[in-house]
């Protein structure tokens, strides 16, 4: 692995190489996708994250989630059963948000004819049945590698705002910045509290941060639409749905 570099913007990257990468691949040939570690929101409008630590049965708990973003893409899951505590795959599930894939038989769903994703259909009669998520891999100061953080429907607006407003129209992509994800505490229409996720940007990389995370950017690509939706998303989904406006 490469020496940890912290250019002038303070943030140590310690970037792979393809030596760590060849090693990931035959040590975990045969055993499936790298199990990256995933940050939970907290329920009830809490303000700290859940960060996976050392000691699985206690997390750390942060008030801010900084890193650079690596990949991040939509991802769409429908469970047929409410969340019961007992870890179930989805019976649908989508990783590009557009074409959903039907646990027991294999067929290919259109997701934006799907009835399950159209508002009113879930439980509530407001909100949709199959939660729209976006998966974001965030590689955080002196990682190698990057931790997912799911988007809930709640917090994906503010999420584009800041892709668009504060990064593309200024010519940035997201892996070229040092992001900064906070939690704030917010109600629905209902009056039902949430933790609503948001963003802003921390720091520009320099070019040569730039240049030594490619092959990490490379390596989370290849994985990332490998990485299966599990019960987790279940979890971190289990809050107030947006409501059509």
């Amino acid at each position: 692995m490469s020496n940890e570099l912290a250019p002038k913007t303070g943030f140590a990257l310690a970037p792979m190489d393809n030596s760590l990468l060849d090693m990931i691949r035959e040590e975990l040939d045969g055993l499936g996708s790298i199990p990256f570690d995933v940050v939970k929101i907290p329920s009830g409008g809490g303000v700290a994250f859940e960060v996976p630590g050392d000691d699985p049965d206690n997390p750390d708990v942060v008030k801010e989630l900084t890193g650079v973003i690596i990949e991040h893409h939509p991802m769409n899951s429908y469970w047929a059963d409410a969340y019961s505590g007992a870890g179930a795959a989805p019976d649908c599930a989508s990783m590009d948000g557009k074409t959903g894939i039907v646990a027991a038989t294999g067929e290919c769903i259109d997701c934006s004819m799907c009835k399950f994703n159209q508002f009113g259909s879930d439980t509530d009669g407001r909100g949709k049945a199959c939660k729209n998520l976006h998966r974001i891999y965030i590689l955080r100061e002196g990682e190698v590698l990057p931790v997912i953080f799911n988007v809930p429907p709640t917090s994906l607006k503010p999420f584009k705002d800041y892709l668009a407003k504060r990064l593309l129209l200024k010519g940035k992509r997201a892996n070229q910045v040092v992001t900064r994800i906070t939690l704030k505490k917010a109600q629905n229409a209902g009056g039902i509290s949430y933790s609503q996720a948001m963003f802003s940007k921390a720091a520009d990389l320099t070019s040569e941060q730039m240049e030594v995370l490619q092959p990490t950017i490379k390596a989370v690509r290849e994985m990332a639409r490998q990485v299966p939706v599990d019960f987790i998303e279940q979890v971190d989904s289990d809050e107030p749905a947006p409501f059509e406006e």
